[in-house]
């Protein structure tokens, strides 16, 4: 779960953050210091699946806003997907909505 946590993550700043014609926005990228594996990691193994929510929620609230916001096209289908993944109560809950956001922005890069 922590290497798909990290990839929504990426996905998500590189939407907010990655501009046409710069460098790519990678994993070992500084912007990804409180992204990265090793930190969802702690929190997966904690249970932590409201530290997981707020830390994920960041990142998609960046993608939300370089979509133009919920008053888009692309901006809904995000506020949807966000959504259930904030419904979640536990861990494995987080799966299916967590897999949903990861191929949605990877979809809209």
């Amino acid at each position: 779960m922590e290497v798909l946590l990290e990839t929504v993550a990426l996905f998500c700043l590189k939407l907010a953050y990655e501009t046409e014609g710069s460098s790519p926005i990678l994993r070992d990228d500084l912007v990804m210091g409180d992204y990265e594996r090793e930190v969802f990691g702690l929190l997966v193994r904690r249970g932590d699946v409201e530290g997981i929510q707020t830390k994920v929620a960041m990142c998609l609230n960046l993608a939300l806003e370089a979509v133009g916001g919920v008053d888009t096209v692309l901006g809904r289908e995000l506020y949807r997907l966000a959504a259930d993944f904030n419904s979640a109560r536990t861990l494995d809950q987080l799966e299916h909505p967590l897999i949903a956001l990861k191929d949605y922005l990877k979809d809209i890069q």
